[in-house]
C-alpha cells in the first residue's frame, strides 16, 4: 500500500473518530442534562408534597447528597443537588429543556434573574454556538442589558423573543453601546488607534463576538476612492441578517462633529461604489473613548438611520459600573415619542 493511500486511510479513520466523538459528548451532555432535570424534579416533589419547601430542611438535602456522593461521586454534593433543583424550576416543562445547551451552560444560565433575558440568552448561545465561556462572558458584560439600552421604546418580551426583521432600522438591535474591549489588555497610556485596530484583528474571534450576531470580517483599512481623493476605513465587516455593511472608525478621545461627518461621507461613498443591489445600506459606527452629548444631540446622528457611535471601554467593568454607564447612556436617548 502506498503512502498516499495510508494517508488517506489515516485521514478517513481519523474524521470517523472525530465525528464518533464529537456524537459521544453530545450524548454525554444530552444524557447529563436530563438525568439532573429529573433529579431536580425528584428533589421538588419529595420536598413539597403539599407542603412548603421550607419544612424540607436543609438537613435532609445534606443527608442524600452524602449518601449519593459515597456511591456516585462528588458531583452529588449539596451546592450541585441545589443547581439540579433551580434547574427544574425555572424550567419546568421537559420538552422545553433544550439538549443543545450543556449542564455548564444550564448552570450558568440559572444564575439570571430575570426570564425573559434567561430565555434569550438560551437562544442566543444556541443560535451563536457559544461555548459556556463564551455564555459567562456575554452575561458578565450584560450583553442583553446593553441590547435594550439601544432603543427605550421595544419591551423586553419583544426583545426576547427574537422577532426581529431585516430591516435597516433593526441595526438598532444589533449594536452595543459601550463595547467591551477587555481582551485587548490595553495599555492606560501611551495608546495610539493603530494599537486598538491591531488587537482587534489579533482577537478577531473575540471582537466578533462582542459585536454581535451575524457579523463576519470583511477588510481592514480598505481604501475608497472619490474623484482626486482616497480614504482609508478602519475596519469594514458585513451583517448577513441585515444584508449590510458595517464601516468602523476608531477614535481616541472624546466624539466631535467632525468625526461624524467623516463617518457620513465614508457611509456615502462606501454605497456607491461598494453596496450591491441587494444590500441594504450600510451603517457607520465611530467606535471612541469618549462620546459627547452634545454631538449626538446637534449633529445628524441624532436623525440619522446610517450613522451611530458608541463607547467602548478597554477593562471589564464591575456590574455596577456598567449598570451606571447604561442608565447613562440610556438617559441620553430620545424620548419615546420621538423615538422610531
Amino acid at each position: 500500500m502506498s503512502t498516499l493511500t495510508n494517508t488517506a486511510l489515516l485521514n478517513d479513520i481519523r474524521q470517523v473518530l472525530i465525528t464518533a466523538r464529537q456524537g459521544v459528548v453530545q450524548a454525554v451532555n444530552s444524557a447529563m442534562v436530563q438525568t439532573y432535570w429529573q433529579i431536580g424534579r425528584l428533589i421538588i416533589e419529595h420536598e413539597q408534597q403539599g407542603q412548603a419547601r421550607a419544612e424540607y430542611g436543609k438537613q435532609q438535602l445534606e443527608q442524600l447528597s452524602q449518601t449519593l456522593q459515597a456511591e456516585f461521586g462528588q458531583g452529588f454534593d449539596i451546592t450541585n443537588l441545589r443547581r439540579m433543583r433551580t434547574f427544574y424550576e425555572l424550567f419546568p416543562i421537559r420538552d422545553a429543556v433544550r439538549l443543545e445547551l450543556s449542564w455548564t451552560h444550564y448552570r450558568t444560565l440559572i444564575r439570571i434573574v430575570n426570564p425573559q433575558a434567561r430565555d434569550w440568552y438560551a437562544t442566543e448561545t444556541i443560535a451563536n454556538h457559544w461555548s459556556a465561556r463564551a455564555l459567562e462572558r456575554q452575561i458578565s458584560t450584560l450583553y442583553y442589558e446593553r441590547l435594550l439600552s439601544s432603543t427605550n421604546k421595544a419591551p423586553v418580551a419583544q426583545e426576547a423573543a427574537e422577532k426581529i426583521s431585516v430591516l435597516p432600522t433593526d441595526i438598532k438591535h444589533y449594536l452595543r453601546d459601550p463595547y467591551i474591549l477587555d481582551f485587548l489588555n490595553l495599555p492606560s497610556t501611551s495608546l495610539l488607534e493603530s494599537t486598538i485596530e491591531q488587537g482587534l484583528i489579533d482577537n478577531l474571534q473575540q471582537f466578533l463576538l462582542e459585536l454581535g450576531r451575524g457579523f463576519a470580517f470583511v477588510s481592514r483599512q480598505q481604501r475608497i476612492s472619490v474623484e482626486d481623493q482616497d480614504f482609508y476605513l478602519d475596519l469594514v465587516f458585513y451583517n448577513f441578517k441585515l444584508k449590510c455593511f458595517l464601516l468602523i472608525d476608531l477614535k481616541l478621545g472624546k466624539l466631535t462633529h467632525q468625526d461624524v461627518g467623516q463617518m457620513d461621507t465614508y457611509v456615502r461613498i462606501y454605497d456607491q461604489h461598494h453596496k450591491g443591489e441587494d444590500d441594504n445600506p450600510s451603517i457607520g459606527l465611530i467606535l471612541c473613548s469618549e462620546k459627547s452629548a452634545a454631538v449626538a444631540k446637534y449633529s445628524v446622528l441624532t436623525e440619522s438611520k446610517q450613522l451611530f457611535s458608541a463607547k467602548y471601554l478597554p477593562y471589564l467593568p464591575t456590574e455596577e459600573e456598567l449598570r451606571i454607564e447604561l442608565q447613562r447612556e440610556r438617559a441620553l436617548l430620545p424620548t419615546a415619542g420621538g423615538d422610531e
